[in-house]
């Protein structure tokens, strides 16, 4: 096998746009969740270390192993619900919580159910929930024309350019011009940086009933529901057939490891894993996990210089961010929306899972993307119930 493999633009380019999306668009939540318990900046820099290799390794790792691109992430719902719920909670105990959430991560992941759950998921009920997940993408990066119609409209135009005369290259183009454009604007605002190897600090685990119940349940259903569920779906979407289960296993024991650092919860990624999967990002889909292990080793990265590409990344505009992610994101949308809406009878059940899934409707803490599948699912049954019971009329 040729090492130039690995070396293909595309892949890297894919490589390096997921964790730029991860990171920008929910690094700040981070930082409030730490924050809530009272850390200070060496603990919070220790959170980003520990979650930056967690993620990192068990990416590559995996998409080695099984030869498909499996990213994992943090969980960027369970990271809101810990913003309110470890106020007050002392950072020992929080780290307990952490700990019990990947124990029971692990426990599901060695139990199987979640595999057989998946094999009977409809496609088009799964292929509408994640072009809900997906949308909203899509959607900010319009609405960023409202606020940076230049930089936005470029980048649009040349992606569009780019796909005619380089389509491997189409999202590493649209990002050096975004970049280019956004430094002639002046809206790059340079943080400080110091290019120093982060330091892990380690906090001893203490246990609490409050903390287990207040923190590490809700932790856990929500990194299942909002997070697992859609990263096995993404999987399914494109024709991988990695089991859930040691995929699973895995981020709850990454959990284990890293728990008493700062990582709080490890899961299997949708949209970052969307961001590697596509056409373009190699025409063959068995060599698309090359993207993945590239994304793993520039996630590694953020955790060894956790300090310094944290504030690179935040430096860039917003707009630029939800913009990028909204083009490479474009393709898995559209065949996403094509499977949901390809059986006439599926078709409004699974509307309702994209409606559902895309308006970002979170009940008790559990966010769009499970409500979707809960009632696009029973709009389906419903429908196959009424239409077996409906009375046959001779001719």
């Amino acid at each position: 096998m040729s090492v130039g493999r690995f070396f293909v633009p595309a892949h890297i380019s894919a490589g390096f746009i997921a964790p730029l999306v991860g990171y920008t668009s929910s690094a700040a939540i981070i930082f409030q969740a730490a924050n809530s318990t009272g850390a200070n900046d060496a603990m919070i820099t220790s959170w980003f270390w520990a979650l930056g290799l967690g993620m990192g390794l068990s990416t590559i790792g995996l998409s080695l192993f099984f030869k498909q691109p499996i990213l994992t992430a943090w969980s960027t719902p369970g990271a809101a619900i810990l913003v309110t719920s470890l106020a007050g909670v002392p950072m020992a105990e929080a780290i307990g919580a952490f700990l019990l959430c990947s124990v029971l991560l692990t426990l599901v992941g060695l139990s199987g159910w979640f595999d057989r759950l998946m094999a009977f998921m409809p496609q088009s009920i799964a292929a509408a929930m994640l072009a809900g997940v997906l949308l909203p993408f899509a959607m900010h990066m319009i609405m960023s024309l409202e606020s940076q119609l230049v930089l936005v409209f470029t980048m649009i135009m040349t992606f569009f350019v780019s796909r005619v005369f380089w389509p491997k290259l189409a999202i590493m183009v649209t990002f050096l011009m975004g970049i280019m454009i956004a430094g002639v604007q002046n809206l790059i605002v340079w943080q400080s940086l110091s290019l120093q190897i982060s330091s892990p600090i380690w906090t001893a685990p203490e246990w609490s009933l409050s903390a287990a119940i207040g923190v590490a349940i809700p932790l856990f259903i929500v990194t299942m529901a909002s997070q697992n569920l859609p990263g096995i779906v993404v999987l399914r979407s494109h024709g991988y057939d990695a089991p859930a289960a040691p995929l699973i296993t895995w981020t709850g024991i990454t959990g284990l490891f890293m728990a008493p650092f700062g990582g709080f919860a490890f899961n299997l990624s949708a949209i970052m894993a969307a961001i590697c999967m596509g056409k373009d990002v190699d025409a063959d889909p068995q060599q698309r996990y090359r993207s993945a292990v590239w994304a793993g080793l520039f996630i590694v990265a953020t955790g060894i210089f956790a300090d310094s590409l944290t504030g690179l990344f935040n430096s860039l505009p917003q707009a630029l961010v939800v913009s990028i992610a909204g083009l490479a994101l474009l393709g898995t949308i559209s065949s996403s929306l094509s499977a949901a809406l390809v059986q006439e009878s599926e078709r409004i059940p699974a509307m309702i899972t994209l409606i559902t899934t895309a308006s970002g409707v979170a009940l008790w803490g559990i966010g769009s993307a499970f409500w979707g599948l809960v009632l696009g699912v029973l709009a389906l049954l419903i429908q196959h119930y009424s239409t077996s019971s409906s009375p046959s009329v001779d001719p």
